[in-house]
């Protein structure tokens, strides 16, 4: 497996309707070896995350690895609150743009990137109602667009 190599365990597409994701950073997680192994196999969820930093050091709860069957007595708790590895100078960045009004920070998606397990996180700000209502009318009017063209192009 060469060392740039990415496999995609978990995606969070809820946030990206739900938030305006304005920057990204790549985290990795303090895990337990059999969560590991249990994201091998693609026993994951972040659904339901969420991101807080408390005292300079970046928590991510609620993210679901599911037990490891083999794993017996050395399993952890699913939903245990795991630390996100991350520089300084990031979390500083993150701290500073959370105190502005409206931000928050969501998972965006869990992945291997080589041997190590990663999770892209994004600095984000709500989005309204009508914000939705609008990526909707352009999702629709997309494939309108798209299907309109198909037609076209069988005769």
């Amino acid at each position: 497996m060469s060392k740039d190599a990415f496999k995609l365990i978990a995606n969070n597409k809820k946030a990206h309707f739900d938030y305006f994701i304005e920057d990204t950073f790549e985290a990795g997680i303090a895990l337990a070896g059999t969560e590991v192994k249990s994201l091998r196999m693609g026993k994951c969820s972040v659904k339901e995350s969420f991101i807080r930093i408390e005292n300079g050091e970046v928590y991510i709860y609620n993210m679901h690895i599911s037990p490891y069957e083999k794993g017996n007595i050395f399993n952890k708790d699913p939903l245990r609150v795991r630390k996100l590895l991350l520089h300084k100078y990031e979390v500083n960045k993150m701290v500073g743009k959370m105190q502005q009004k409206g931000y928050t920070i969501v998972p965006l998606q869990v992945y291997f990137k080589g041997n190590l397990c990663k999770v892209q996180i994004g600095l984000a700000r709500g989005k309204k109602l009508y914000d939705k209502r609008e990526d909707i009318a352009k999702k629709d009017q997309r494939r309108e667009a798209e299907k309109n063209f198909k037609v076209k192009n069988l005769y």
